[in-house]
């Protein structure tokens, strides 16, 4: 596996919150989307939708990647892309694991 091989690289845990562009917007399919991304060295983990109001809820996403293959810029370009679902992404929190 390439687990092997990436233990010497630095790594990063992101939560990323996905905004939707509103109350109408399907959740499953923004998710669905944002999974679909495929970044080398980019892994996908838990989220949740979080309540931000007036019946609107944003995806909080976990991922982790490695530091010298990905950055957070490529990751947004990638989501915000998802025009038809996203309207914006902020990075919650960026941990080095």
């Amino acid at each position: 596996m390439k687990m092997a091989k990436e233990k010497g690289m630095g790594r990063s845990q992101i939560v990323l919150d996905v905004k939707p562009w509103d109350d109408e917007t399907p959740m499953d399919k923004l998710e669905a989307a944002v999974r679909a991304i495929e970044i080398e060295g980019l892994t996908w983990g838990q989220s949740k939708l979080v309540a931000v109001g007036y019946g609107i809820k944003k995806l909080s996403i976990v991922c982790v990647v490695i530091d010298d293959l990905v950055s957070t810029d490529d990751i947004e370009e990638k989501i915000t892309a998802i025009t038809d679902y996203v309207q914006s992404m902020d990075v919650q929190s960026f941990n080095k694991l």
